[in-house]
């Protein structure tokens, strides 16, 4: 299904926000790029998305404009047009979806949301000057944060952020924490994901581990993370497969890795690594579980990996499921997505519906409509019911929510 955010309506959005030619180009040529490299294993439909995704960061940005009366205005910067931008584009869906539905009714307090969103490409000098222009230019109220480790960091260090009262809300970070008194997450810790995987395992008897994990730095420092907490349970690390940007030495791994026969493996990797990684590592392994954690846009994999290639593949999961209406939450993500996106649901836009509907509902405990609502509810003990869904704060915890499931792929598709 097309975003809402219509490639055709692209020159018209260009034009009325005055946006700068050359930037459209670069972000245009940039998406062809990647769809070009990645052709041979993605549908027309995913081929189309990429192309869309460069255009959304200017359709949702808007020109700068000076801070509206009764209007709260929350900021993001956030890829939305790197390889992987499908995380992010499905994380601003749901926020997005909440905003529209919340402005339709009325605001809160009285007042409007003012939704900003900036594409940090996923580069940390990008989302240093995203945000600095967010918080002098826009005047940002609050500001919600982005996917991965190195582009949080570079916002915390940003000088701007520093000089502000801001705090870095519900960024989707991969490994480590950040480390600063000024970011409140929603979600559980990577940590909490991998010993959820890990139980889930053990409970089938399955003690034999292998690891694939990236060669980027935050991947290797979750692979030594991983490794301990393998020996802190007395499981036995059985195979590890590093993950670079050589298709052949790729293969060579996966299939090396298959030779170590564990009983499963845990893949530390972006979508796209990981499904490079299924498609080679189900040559020599059809039938081993092969686990993730919930960064992983499972419906960018499938498309990317192919149906067969993610069966027997199990992802530890921060959201109850996106599809089905058993809670007063899903069943109002499910509502609204259909009213306002022409788009499916996925765990990323419940997230993000589920991080919009919190700052919202911390906006009205704590009656102040700015940066002030995110650290009264950081310095207090509060339990906020979201509908079959809560989060606790507590000035002992970054995060909110400790929910967590798994998702199993099988041959109909995929089971919460």
């Amino acid at each position: 299904m097309a975003r809402k955010y219509r490639t055709g309506n692209v020159t018209a959005a260009c034009q009325r926000h005055q946006y700068r030619s050359a930037q459209f180009i670069k972000a245009s040529q940039f998406s062809s790029r990647i769809a070009v490299k990645y052709a041979h294993s993605i549908s027309p439909m995913t081929l189309l998305r990429f192309f869309a995704i460069a255009s959304a960061s200017f359709l949702l940005a808007g020109p700068a404009a000076a801070q509206e009366p009764n209007t709260i205005v929350v900021g993001q910067a956030i890829d939305l047009s790197s390889p992987n931008a499908s995380v992010g584009r499905d994380y601003v869906a749901g926020i997005k979806t909440y905003f529209d539905a919340l402005n339709a009714a009325g605001g809160v307090n009285g007042k409007r949301i003012r939704y900003i969103v900036r594409d940090d490409q996923a580069q940390a000098t990008v989302a240093a000057k995203v945000v600095t222009e967010l918080i002098e230019r826009d005047q940002i109220d609050f500001l919600l944060g982005g996917v991965g480790d190195s582009t949080a960091q570079a916002v915390l260090n940003t000088p701007a952020f520093k000089r502000s009262n801001l705090v870095l809300f519900a960024p989707l970070v991969d490994t480590v924490e950040l480390n600063s008194t000024r970011v409140l997450f929603w979600r559980p810790s990577y940590l909490q994901e991998v010993r959820h995987i890990l139980s889930h395992f053990s409970q089938l008897g399955m003690t034999d581990v292998g690891i694939a994990y990236q060669d980027t730095p935050w991947a290797q420092q979750a692979f030594r993370n991983l490794s301990a907490e393998l020996r802190g349970r007395g499981m036995k690390l059985n195979g590890a497969a590093k993950l670079g940007n050589i298709e052949k030495q790729n293969a060579d791994e996966a299939a090396r890795l298959a030779t170590s026969k564990p009983g499963f493996v845990i893949v530390i990797a972006d979508t796209i690594s990981t499904s490079l990684f299924l498609k080679e590592f189900r040559r020599s392994a059809p039938q081993t579980f092969v686990a993730g954690t919930s960064l992983i846009n499972l419906e960018t994999l499938r498309e990317l990996a192919g149906a067969r290639a993610v069966e027997w593949t199990v992802f530890s999961q921060v959201v109850p499921n996106p599809n089905t209406g058993k809670s007063s939450i899903q069943l109002e993500h499910l509502n609204m997505m259909k009213k306002y996106r022409d788009e499916p649901p996925s765990s990323l836009t419940l997230e993000g519906f589920t991080v919009a509907k919190t700052l919202v509902k911390a906006i009205q405990r704590s009656k102040r409509s700015n940066q002030a609502a995110l650290q009264d509810l950081m310095n207090q003990d509060a339990n906020i019911d979201l509908g079959g869904l809560s989060v606790t704060a507590s000035p002992n915890s970054k995060h909110l929510s400790g929910y967590l499931d798994i998702a199993l792929f099988k041959k109909n598709g995929l089971v919460f």
